[in-house]
């Protein structure tokens, strides 16, 4: 059925902001110890049985982790407990998220442009060992030397106007070459092009004088946008690396700020935050596949609309 890989989609999107926080919530009471006592241990802090009440913590992981997505789903997702404490988590996120999303989009320009570079046979297959050698480098390498450089370049206002966003873009083309995300795109896009043009169809419509990618590019669109999903998901993950290596404010930064501190209410936002943008990913796709399949099943090829048959 052609329906069947939309819903799968679509289920694993609705399934994926509820699965994120109730994995964090379980390691949360795997880990030894009662977790407001992990929190905030007795021998340091004051009133931890007041803490854990007003953190939910008092009454099993179920109830945390109920509490936690009724109120996140109305956009409340309580305070930090260490990062900033008694800071709203939702302005956190609210700061980073921007951050974040310029950052993928601006390091998927790079992978875009190869991609349509690809598809249009200029770029040669005799550079793909090249492509794939650039990519065998970890973001990690790339972030720290551009890290290194913009330190000596700027020095203590390296985080500041212009050096941010030089860290900005430095991180865009760490995250548009490294870990073989360019090799990917550019691989992957010729590919689906050259074995779509291997088709019947393709034949008879050059013998008909049509352009080869304009025929071949419907019939090849859903698989492209599913590329394009897994290279920004792909992008997402690394954010998290290069944000935290370049000293970028985003939502990989905060991630890993609250990681580090053990503070679970940003760990759950931030997480949060991360499954929503793949969700979003994922029914976009789901959409695009749906459409292209109605529009195949209403206008098979080579048949046109009745306003449209010749005589």
């Amino acid at each position: 059925m052609w329906w069947t890989r939309p819903l799968v989609r679509l289920a694993a999107a609705a399934l994926l902001p509820l699965l994120v926080p109730a994995i964090i919530t379980i390691a949360l009471w795997v880990l030894p110890g009662d977790p407001a006592d992990i929190i905030c241990p007795p021998e340091i802090c004051d009133g931890t049985a007041a803490l854990a009440a007003r953190w939910n913590l008092d009454q099993g992981p179920y109830h945390f982790y109920a509490h936690w997505v009724g109120q996140a789903l109305q956009g409340d997702f309580g305070n930090s407990w260490r990062v900033q404490q008694g800071v709203p988590v939702g302005g956190l996120i609210a700061e980073s998220l921007p951050t974040t999303a310029e950052l993928v989009l601006l390091a998927l320009v790079p992978l875009t442009l190869a991609s349509l570079l690809a598809a249009l046979g200029w770029l040669p297959r005799r550079l793909d060992p090249l492509w794939q050698a650039i990519g065998l480098a970890p973001a990690v390498i790339f972030a720290l030397l551009a890290a290194a450089a913009i330190e000596i370049r700027f020095g203590a206002i390296s985080h500041e106007g212009l050096p941010a966003l030089v860290r900005l873009l430095a991180g865009a083309l760490v995250l548009g070459v490294a870990d073989g995300s360019l090799a990917a795109a550019i691989v992957g896009t010729r590919t689906t092009f050259e074995e779509e043009v291997k088709e019947r169809y393709i034949g008879v419509g050059v013998l008909r004088g049509e352009p080869v990618l304009a025929n071949a590019l419907p019939n090849v669109l859903p698989a492209l946008v599913g590329q394009l999903r897994a290279r920004t998901v792909h992008l997402l993950s690394g954010a998290v690396v290069v944000e935290v290596v370049l000293g970028i404010p985003g939502l990989g930064e905060l991630l890993f700020r609250g990681t580090l501190m053990q503070d679970f209410g940003v760990v759950l936002a931030a997480s949060w935050a991360f499954s929503l943008l793949a969700s979003a990913l994922m029914c976009g796709q789901a959409l695009i596949e749906i459409l292209h399949a109605l529009a195949i099943r209403r206008f098979p090829a080579g048949v046109l609309p009745t306003e449209e048959v010749p005589g």
